[in-house]
Protein backbone atom coordinates (compact mmCIF):
# COMPACT_ATOMS: atom_id res chain seq x y z
CA UNK A 1 0.00 0.00 0.00
CA UNK A 2 0.96 3.70 -0.85
CA UNK A 3 2.53 4.99 2.19
CA UNK A 4 0.95 8.04 3.99
CA UNK A 5 3.52 10.88 4.30
CA UNK A 6 4.09 14.46 5.78
CA UNK A 7 5.89 16.64 3.42
CA UNK A 8 8.16 19.30 4.76
CA UNK A 9 10.12 21.52 2.67
CA UNK A 10 10.88 25.16 1.14
CA UNK A 11 13.15 25.99 -1.30
CA UNK A 12 12.89 24.72 -5.06
CA UNK A 13 15.50 22.08 -4.54
CA UNK A 14 12.63 20.01 -2.21
CA UNK A 15 9.87 20.43 -5.00
CA UNK A 16 11.45 17.52 -7.34
CA UNK A 17 10.89 15.14 -4.32
CA UNK A 18 7.36 16.47 -3.39
CA UNK A 19 6.22 15.97 -6.89
CA UNK A 20 8.00 12.75 -7.05
CA UNK A 21 6.37 11.51 -4.10
CA UNK A 22 2.81 12.26 -5.21
CA UNK A 23 3.60 10.76 -8.88
CA UNK A 24 4.33 7.51 -7.26
CA UNK A 25 1.26 7.45 -5.68
CA UNK A 26 1.78 8.16 -2.29
CA UNK A 27 -0.48 10.13 0.14
CA UNK A 28 0.54 13.31 0.87
CA UNK A 29 -1.63 14.31 3.98
CA UNK A 30 -0.26 17.73 4.39
CA UNK A 31 2.61 19.73 3.20
CA UNK A 32 4.42 21.89 5.90
CA UNK A 33 6.45 24.80 4.52
CA UNK A 34 7.94 28.23 5.48
CA UNK A 35 5.44 31.31 5.82
CA UNK A 36 5.19 33.59 2.58
CA UNK A 37 7.68 36.56 2.86
CA UNK A 38 7.24 39.94 1.04
CA UNK A 39 9.42 39.78 -2.12
CA UNK A 40 9.75 41.64 -5.74
CA UNK A 41 9.56 45.11 -6.68
CA UNK A 42 5.99 45.69 -4.47
CA UNK A 43 6.48 43.41 -1.99
CA UNK A 44 3.50 40.86 -2.27
CA UNK A 45 3.22 38.01 -0.11
CA UNK A 46 6.17 35.05 -2.21
CA UNK A 47 4.73 31.71 -1.30
CA UNK A 48 7.43 29.15 -1.00
CA UNK A 49 8.33 27.26 -4.18
CA UNK A 50 7.11 24.07 -2.20
CA UNK A 51 3.74 26.02 -1.51
CA UNK A 52 3.06 27.18 -4.65
CA UNK A 53 3.76 23.22 -5.98
CA UNK A 54 1.73 21.76 -3.31
CA UNK A 55 -1.47 23.81 -4.46
CA UNK A 56 -0.96 22.64 -7.79
CA UNK A 57 -1.50 19.31 -6.76
CA UNK A 58 -4.13 20.11 -4.95
CA UNK A 59 -2.41 19.25 -1.20
CA UNK A 60 -3.29 20.41 2.14
CA UNK A 61 0.21 23.22 3.05
CA UNK A 62 0.62 24.82 6.73
CA UNK A 63 3.13 26.99 7.71
CA UNK A 64 3.36 27.17 11.45
CA UNK A 65 5.81 29.58 13.02
CA UNK A 66 6.74 26.79 15.39
CA UNK A 67 6.71 23.12 15.65
CA UNK A 68 7.34 23.40 19.70
CA UNK A 69 4.03 24.04 21.11
CA UNK A 70 1.75 20.83 22.42
CA UNK A 71 -0.72 22.49 19.73
CA UNK A 72 1.64 21.49 16.81
CA UNK A 73 2.07 18.02 18.14
CA UNK A 74 -1.21 17.73 17.86
CA UNK A 75 -2.08 18.64 14.79
CA UNK A 76 1.04 16.92 13.20
CA UNK A 77 -0.06 13.62 14.68
CA UNK A 78 -3.50 14.21 13.44
CA UNK A 79 -2.53 13.26 9.94
CA UNK A 80 -1.92 9.96 11.20
CA UNK A 81 1.15 9.71 8.67
CA UNK A 82 3.26 6.84 8.41
CA UNK A 83 6.27 8.43 7.72
CA UNK A 84 7.38 12.59 7.21
CA UNK A 85 9.82 13.45 4.13
CA UNK A 86 11.80 16.88 4.87
CA UNK A 87 14.06 18.12 2.37
CA UNK A 88 15.17 21.47 3.15
CA UNK A 89 12.73 22.88 5.25
CA UNK A 90 14.71 25.05 7.44
CA UNK A 91 13.05 24.54 10.63
CA UNK A 92 14.46 22.04 13.32
CA UNK A 93 12.41 19.09 14.05
CA UNK A 94 11.89 18.79 17.89
CA UNK A 95 12.38 15.04 19.44
CA UNK A 96 8.98 15.01 19.86
CA UNK A 97 7.70 15.57 16.44
CA UNK A 98 10.42 13.36 15.03
CA UNK A 99 8.19 10.38 17.44
CA UNK A 100 5.14 11.38 16.13
CA UNK A 101 4.82 8.78 12.78
CA UNK A 102 5.50 5.66 13.64
CA UNK A 103 7.91 4.79 10.75
CA UNK A 104 10.54 7.95 11.21
CA UNK A 105 11.36 11.27 9.57
CA UNK A 106 13.89 10.51 6.96
CA UNK A 107 15.61 13.96 5.41
CA UNK A 108 17.39 14.50 1.73
CA UNK A 109 20.72 16.37 2.34
CA UNK A 110 22.95 17.37 -0.09
CA UNK A 111 26.28 15.96 0.88
CA UNK A 112 28.12 13.07 1.78
CA UNK A 113 27.18 12.95 5.43
CA UNK A 114 29.48 12.93 7.60
CA UNK A 115 30.92 15.63 5.48
CA UNK A 116 29.22 18.91 5.65
CA UNK A 117 26.74 18.55 7.73
CA UNK A 118 24.70 21.53 8.75
CA UNK A 119 23.37 24.67 6.11
CA UNK A 120 25.27 24.68 3.17
CA UNK A 121 26.49 21.66 1.77
CA UNK A 122 26.46 22.16 -1.76
CA UNK A 123 28.23 25.75 -1.56
CA UNK A 124 30.62 24.53 0.96
CA UNK A 125 31.56 21.35 -0.66
CA UNK A 126 32.44 23.55 -4.51
CA UNK A 127 34.21 26.13 -2.16
CA UNK A 128 36.35 23.79 -0.11
CA UNK A 129 37.81 22.02 -3.54
CA UNK A 130 35.97 18.65 -2.90
CA UNK A 131 35.91 16.31 -5.78
CA UNK A 132 33.01 15.10 -5.24
CA UNK A 133 29.52 15.52 -3.75
CA UNK A 134 26.10 13.70 -3.38
CA UNK A 135 22.70 13.43 -1.92
CA UNK A 136 22.03 11.20 1.14
CA UNK A 137 18.23 9.97 2.51
CA UNK A 138 18.81 9.92 6.25
CA UNK A 139 16.49 8.73 9.36
CA UNK A 140 16.47 12.11 11.53
CA UNK A 141 17.27 11.44 14.94
CA UNK A 142 17.92 14.73 17.38
CA UNK A 143 21.23 15.56 16.28
CA UNK A 144 22.22 18.04 13.34
CA UNK A 145 22.19 15.53 10.27
CA UNK A 146 23.61 12.99 12.85
CA UNK A 147 21.12 10.21 11.55
CA UNK A 148 21.90 6.65 9.87
CA UNK A 149 21.89 7.30 6.34
CA UNK A 150 19.89 4.63 4.35
CA UNK A 151 20.69 5.44 0.44
CA UNK A 152 23.41 7.34 -1.24
CA UNK A 153 23.92 8.79 -4.91
CA UNK A 154 27.53 10.35 -5.47
CA UNK A 155 27.99 13.06 -8.23
CA UNK A 156 31.38 14.54 -9.50
CA UNK A 157 32.23 18.08 -8.86
CA UNK A 158 33.75 19.58 -12.21
CA UNK A 159 35.96 23.17 -11.84
CA UNK A 160 33.17 24.40 -14.15
CA UNK A 161 30.47 23.34 -11.35
CA UNK A 162 28.48 26.00 -9.66
CA UNK A 163 26.42 26.47 -6.89
CA UNK A 164 23.62 26.44 -8.80
CA UNK A 165 24.80 23.66 -11.25
CA UNK A 166 25.57 21.26 -8.19
CA UNK A 167 22.34 22.19 -6.70
CA UNK A 168 20.01 21.95 -10.53
CA UNK A 169 21.91 18.14 -10.45
CA UNK A 170 21.13 16.58 -7.06
CA UNK A 171 17.89 17.70 -6.34
CA UNK A 172 16.40 15.75 -9.58
CA UNK A 173 18.65 12.98 -8.20
CA UNK A 174 17.72 13.39 -4.78
CA UNK A 175 14.28 12.61 -5.70
CA UNK A 176 14.92 9.54 -7.09
CA UNK A 177 16.30 8.70 -4.29
CA UNK A 178 13.74 9.78 -1.85
CA UNK A 179 11.07 7.51 -3.78
CA UNK A 180 13.42 4.54 -3.66
CA UNK A 181 13.72 4.71 0.07
CA UNK A 182 10.07 5.01 0.39
CA UNK A 183 9.73 1.96 -2.14
CA UNK A 184 12.20 0.24 0.31
CA UNK A 185 9.97 1.59 3.61
CA UNK A 186 6.93 0.35 2.17
CA UNK A 187 8.27 -2.46 1.69
CA UNK A 188 9.69 -2.90 4.85
CA UNK A 189 13.07 -3.40 3.16
CA UNK A 190 14.76 -0.09 3.96
CA UNK A 191 18.50 -0.32 5.90
CA UNK A 192 20.28 2.38 8.13
CA UNK A 193 23.68 2.47 8.70
CA UNK A 194 25.31 4.93 11.02
CA UNK A 195 27.62 7.53 10.16
CA UNK A 196 31.15 7.15 10.06
CA UNK A 197 32.55 9.04 13.44
CA UNK A 198 35.95 9.79 10.93
CA UNK A 199 35.73 12.59 8.60
CA UNK A 200 32.43 14.84 10.37
CA UNK A 201 32.54 18.44 8.98
CA UNK A 202 29.63 21.75 9.38
CA UNK A 203 28.80 23.50 6.74
CA UNK A 204 28.11 26.83 7.79
CA UNK A 205 25.98 29.42 6.91
CA UNK A 206 27.53 31.59 3.94
CA UNK A 207 28.69 34.85 5.82
CA UNK A 208 28.66 38.32 3.70
CA UNK A 209 32.08 38.70 4.54
CA UNK A 210 33.29 35.58 2.98
CA UNK A 211 32.27 37.37 -0.85
CA UNK A 212 34.90 39.15 -1.22
CA UNK A 213 37.03 37.87 -3.81
CA UNK A 214 41.14 37.46 -2.26
CA UNK A 215 42.78 37.60 -5.44
CA UNK A 216 46.47 36.94 -3.07
CA UNK A 217 44.87 33.08 -3.32
CA UNK A 218 45.99 30.77 -5.45
CA UNK A 219 43.88 30.48 -9.11
CA UNK A 220 41.98 27.43 -8.44
CA UNK A 221 41.43 28.33 -5.02
CA UNK A 222 39.63 31.86 -5.96
CA UNK A 223 37.71 29.60 -9.01
CA UNK A 224 36.26 27.41 -6.76
CA UNK A 225 35.36 30.58 -4.30
CA UNK A 226 33.60 32.14 -6.60
CA UNK A 227 31.47 29.17 -8.16
CA UNK A 228 30.60 27.78 -4.78
CA UNK A 229 28.90 31.50 -4.33
CA UNK A 230 27.43 31.83 -7.59
CA UNK A 231 24.76 32.99 -8.13
CA UNK A 232 24.20 33.70 -4.59
CA UNK A 233 25.64 35.77 -2.54
CA UNK A 234 28.03 35.81 -5.44
CA UNK A 235 31.23 36.88 -5.17
CA UNK A 236 32.85 40.08 -5.54
CA UNK A 237 35.46 42.41 -6.39
CA UNK A 238 35.81 46.49 -6.86
CA UNK A 239 36.93 48.11 -9.92
CA UNK A 240 37.09 51.96 -10.26
CA UNK A 241 34.85 52.70 -13.18
CA UNK A 242 35.44 56.30 -14.15
CA UNK A 243 36.66 57.14 -11.03
CA UNK A 244 34.03 55.52 -9.02
CA UNK A 245 34.42 52.48 -7.43
CA UNK A 246 31.78 49.66 -8.70
CA UNK A 247 30.99 46.16 -7.47
CA UNK A 248 31.38 43.40 -9.92
CA UNK A 249 30.10 40.16 -8.85
CA UNK A 250 31.33 37.24 -11.21
CA UNK A 251 29.12 33.86 -11.67
CA UNK A 252 31.69 32.09 -13.75
CA UNK A 253 34.87 31.82 -14.23
CA UNK A 254 37.80 29.40 -15.67
CA UNK A 255 41.75 28.83 -15.15
CA UNK A 256 43.81 30.76 -17.49
CA UNK A 257 47.15 30.94 -18.47
CA UNK A 258 49.17 34.31 -17.14
CA UNK A 259 50.85 35.58 -13.92
CA UNK A 260 51.27 39.10 -12.18
CA UNK A 261 50.60 40.90 -8.73
CA UNK A 262 47.22 39.70 -7.51
CA UNK A 263 44.45 41.21 -8.52
CA UNK A 264 45.85 42.60 -11.94
CA UNK A 265 43.77 42.46 -15.13
CA UNK A 266 46.74 40.60 -17.51
CA UNK A 267 45.11 40.96 -20.95
CA UNK A 268 41.53 42.94 -22.56
CA UNK A 269 39.96 39.62 -21.97
CA UNK A 270 39.20 39.75 -17.95
CA UNK A 271 42.27 36.96 -17.20
CA UNK A 272 42.84 38.90 -13.80
CA UNK A 273 46.55 37.05 -11.58
CA UNK A 274 45.96 35.37 -8.32
CA UNK A 275 48.49 34.56 -6.18
CA UNK A 276 49.79 31.58 -8.14
CA UNK A 277 48.19 31.58 -11.89
CA UNK A 278 45.22 33.36 -13.14
CA UNK A 279 41.24 32.74 -13.88
CA UNK A 280 39.22 34.40 -16.68
CA UNK A 281 36.00 35.93 -16.17
CA UNK A 282 33.08 34.39 -18.11
CA UNK A 283 29.98 35.85 -16.56
CA UNK A 284 29.89 38.52 -14.54
CA UNK A 285 27.08 41.46 -12.77
CA UNK A 286 27.61 45.05 -12.75
CA UNK A 287 25.60 46.02 -9.48
CA UNK A 288 22.20 46.83 -10.45
CA UNK A 289 22.56 45.07 -13.74
CA UNK A 290 21.56 41.52 -15.14
CA UNK A 291 23.90 38.92 -15.30
CA UNK A 292 26.09 39.32 -18.64
CA UNK A 293 28.92 37.26 -20.49
CA UNK A 294 32.70 39.38 -19.80
CA UNK A 295 32.33 40.29 -23.94
CA UNK A 296 29.11 41.73 -23.42
CA UNK A 297 29.98 43.54 -19.98
CA UNK A 298 33.54 44.79 -22.06
CA UNK A 299 31.52 46.49 -24.68
CA UNK A 300 29.98 48.87 -22.58
CA UNK A 301 33.23 48.60 -20.13
CA UNK A 302 36.17 48.78 -22.03
CA UNK A 303 39.20 47.82 -19.62
CA UNK A 304 42.87 47.61 -20.27
CA UNK A 305 46.03 46.12 -18.44
CA UNK A 306 47.57 46.79 -16.17
CA UNK A 307 44.51 48.05 -14.39
CA UNK A 308 44.15 46.68 -11.11
CA UNK A 309 40.88 45.30 -8.87
CA UNK A 310 40.44 45.27 -5.28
Amino acid sequence: MPLRLIFMGTPDFAVPTLRALHAHGHEIVAVYTRVAKPAGRGMKLQPTPVEQAARELGLPVLTPSTLKTPEAEATFRAHKADAAVVVAYGMILPENILNAVPRGCFNLHASLLPRWRGAAPIQRAIMTGDAESGAMVMKMDAGLDTGDVAMTDRLPITDAMTAQDLHDALAPRGADLMVQAMAALEQGGLDLVPQDEAGITYAAKIGKAEAKIDWAKPAHEVLRHIHGLSPFPGAWFEIAIEGVPVRIKVLRCELAQGSGAPGVLLDEHLTIACGSGAIRLLQVQRAGKQPMTAPDFLRGTPLAPPLAVI
